[in-house]
């Protein structure tokens, strides 16, 4: 409806703040890693921070519970029971934010992999397979300006 009134230029900016597809393939779900992390316990704010500004790095969860200040057992418990989620899912979902963003300023998808340390091309189209529906080059079709 955006692109009908406004024009496509207009509908793909609402479309990308809103981090949906201009026109989504059926079935296809639709995902926010900003909406995911929403919500989360301050307590691992600054951890999230941390984690983003160190993505090429391996985030085990003993890196991750000695940055949270926790030993391991505690953090893991601590962690699930306050954001619903395991540490690796967070990791994966700020690494998929990262790359998407990435992918939209015309990264390549080799390129948007290794930044955001998913390991290989491959890695990064499973995960995005997996939580977005959509291929890495897909998104960056209907997200490159």
């Amino acid at each position: 409806m955006v692109e009908e009134d406004h024009g496509r230029k207009l509908a793909l900016a609402v479309a990308r703040e809103l981090v949906v597809f201009l026109k989504r393939p059926g079935g296809q779900s639709q995902f926010s890693a900003p909406l995911e992390l929403q919500g989360v316990d301050d307590r691992f704010s600054e951890l999230h921070a941390w984690i983003s500004e160190n993505l090429r790095r391996t985030l085990t969860l003993d890196i991750l519970a000695e940055q949270a200040g926790m030993s391991l057992r505690s953090f893991a418990r601590h962690y699930r029971q306050r954001t619903g989620r395991t540490p690796a899912e967070a990791v994966e979902i700020i690494r998929l934010e990262r790359a998407q963003g990435l992918l939209e300023s015309g990264t390549s998808v080799a390129a948007a992999a290794r930044n955001c340390g998913f390991g290989s091309a491959e890695t990064m189209r499973r995960v995005f397979l997996r939580r977005l529906g959509v291929g890495p080059r897909d998104w960056q079709m209907r997200f490159h300006g």
